[in-house]
């Protein structure tokens, strides 16, 4: 995406997202704008419900209402589908960011981007791909999930023993030439080299700013992150067949070896 930040409408499907996540998903949406407008829909007299109340008010979050009329169904994704048409006729906002996993929101995202308007979804890996591929940008939760530290255990004869054993076969694994294997996907590889394509200037190089935001037009749910790197930087620093250029301009870019 561009560098423009917007001024964003966060709505939340209570019923199909994580509370325990809500501070890591108000921070994601900060990258591309401000959340002007912030509302949870769910039924608020369920249990279900009871994780959120404590954090509505702590970041400013307006609660709708919606009860389940039938049992096993709720109204929210309707609900939440009204308000934002409303929204989006309003002209209040320049983006959406929808937060759940459900497929429901498909048509909501098509349309709203329709309108010209940046859309972000933020869900689940389940998230059906319409929905995925319906938005410009499509965070997985689990790529915003906080790390768990694992308290060291302490070592018995027996784990040092093994410690040194498996050192003793890293050296010999590493007397021999090593490359870093590749870790993505014949897809994400796919994805990358159209990418690339797109954004190389005439010497074959591509700014990393550039790419990136090229990679997202193909495939909203790329990120990084997904497999353990902070930026796009330091993931094609791993990659056998780039080579990352850095300059004085902090620009890095790119170069197919």
């Amino acid at each position: 995406m561009s560098d423009k930040k917007f001024n964003i409408a966060l709505l939340i499907d209570g019923d199909n997202a994580q509370a325990k996540l809500l501070k890591e998903t108000i921070e994601e949406v900060s990258k591309y704008g401000k959340a002007t407008i912030r509302r949870i829909y769910g039924d608020w007299t369920s249990q279900g419900m009871n994780s959120w109340k404590d954090l509505v008010n702590l970041y400013s979050i307006n609660p709708i209402q919606k009860f389940s009329y039938t049992s096993g169904k709720n109204s929210t994704d309707g609900a939440l589908i009204i308000d934002a048409m409303d929204i989006l006729h309003g002209k209040s906002v320049e983006g959406f960011c929808i937060v759940s996993s459900d497929s429901d929101y498909t048509g909501l995202a098509k349309r709203i981007r329709e309108e010209g308007l940046f859309v972000m979804g933020i869900g689940e890996k389940k998230t059906p791909e319409a929905f995925v591929k319906s938005c410009d940008i499509f965070t997985y939760t689990e790529n915003i999930s906080p790390k768990i530290k694992k308290e060291p255990k302490e070592e018995t004869q027996k784990t040092k023993e093994n410690k040194i054993e498996d050192h003793s076969k890293k050296e010999v694994l590493h007397a021999k030439p090593y490359q870093h294997p590749s870790f993505l996907t014949p897809k994400d590889e796919e994805i990358i080299s159209k990418a690339f394509e797109i954004s190389a200037n005439e010497n074959d190089m591509a700014f990393i700013s550039t790419l990136g935001t090229n990679i997202r037009k193909i495939d909203p749910s790329f990120d990084p992150r997904t497999y353990g790197y902070s930026t796009l930087s330091k993931l094609f620093d791993d990659l056998t067949h780039f080579e990352v250029v850095r300059n004085e301009t902090n620009h890095p870019l790119l170069k197919r070896k």
